[in-house]
């Protein structure tokens, strides 16, 4: 009899042994998976409004970029970015991962090099290298101030501005470096367009 009962009772108290693990799973899951994860949110977007919705620049309505992200700007009128090896897809990111020895880099390193210099209008040897080779991402928001200087006066001219004050915007988009030590000055292309643009208005 007592052998009966014991046999009885044993799968009942596998279920409520096999109750604790399980809910504390759930729990995990729940607190982790969920709970950390919305509270991780409204903290960055508390502390960083702009960082945690990607830095996007709206006008009117419509996004138009991010501060993060290298977009192509084809007009004589603007600064142009590094070149992208994800041909400025933010889902693609990604370098061309050719080596310094390769044959089709040199030599499109060689043909970028004569045709910004043409656009530009200076000696080949005055290009950066940052113009004609892609960064690690493809998608480089930054050129150094020698990336930008070297493009002021085909900006200037073709906006009808004076060589000084597009030298002068330049100035005031470089960053310089964080606590005086990390980094390098920087010039961010987006926001130095939209400062042009807004010359005009």
């Amino acid at each position: 009899m007592n052998d009966l009962v014991s046999m009885d009772t044993h799968p009942l108290q596998e279920r409520i042994g096999l109750r604790a693990p399980i809910l504390f799973a759930v729990l995990i899951l729940v607190g982790f998976g969920l709970l950390y994860s919305l509270a991780g949110t409204g903290l960055g977007r508390a502390l960083f409004p702009a960082e945690a919705t990607g830095s996007v620049i709206q006008r009117d309505g419509y996004a138009i970029g991010s501060v993060l992200l290298s977009q192509p700007f084809k007009d004589a009128r603007y600064f142009q970015p590094r070149p992208s090896a994800a041909n400025y897809d933010p889902m693609s990111a990604s370098g061309s991962n050719q080596a310094r020895s390769n044959p089709d880099l040199r030599k499109r390193i060689a043909e970028a090099t004569i045709s910004i210099a043409a656009r530009d209008g200076i000696a080949s040897i005055d290009v950066p290298n940052e113009l004609v080779t892609q960064s690690g991402s493809g998608l480089d928001p930054h050129l150094s101030p020698a990336g930008a200087e070297v493009q002021v006066t085909r900006v200037a001219n073709a906006r009808g501005l004076d060589s000084m004050i597009v030298r002068k915007l330049v100035a005031q988009h470089t960053a310089t470096r964080q606590f005086g030590v990390l980094g390098e000055p920087r010039v961010n292309v987006l926001q130095l367009n939209l400062a042009l643009d807004a010359l005009h208005h």
